[in-house]
């Protein structure tokens, strides 16, 4: 998937994030632009919870939403 697709993705699909991790902030996700590591380690950060376990909520959120890095 090229950088253009995934933009346009991440556009579409900030909203869904909003809605699962509620902490995330307006900037954070600014700042992740579709970007799935930045995800992961802002989710970490602000739900305080280890790397996997963000790692995991984020595979799970790609596979319900049918999103694809």
């Amino acid at each position: 998937m090229n950088e253009d697709t995934i933009k346009g993705n991440w556009k579409q699909f900030k909203g869904k994030v909003k809605e699962q991790w509620g902490k995330l902030t307006d900037d954070d996700l600014d700042v992740i632009n579709g970007q799935r590591e930045q995800l992961v380690g802002r989710i970490q950060e602000r739900e305080g919870i280890a790397q996997d376990e963000a790692e995991k909520q984020v595979k799970t959120w790609e596979t319900d939403n049918k999103y694809n890095w």
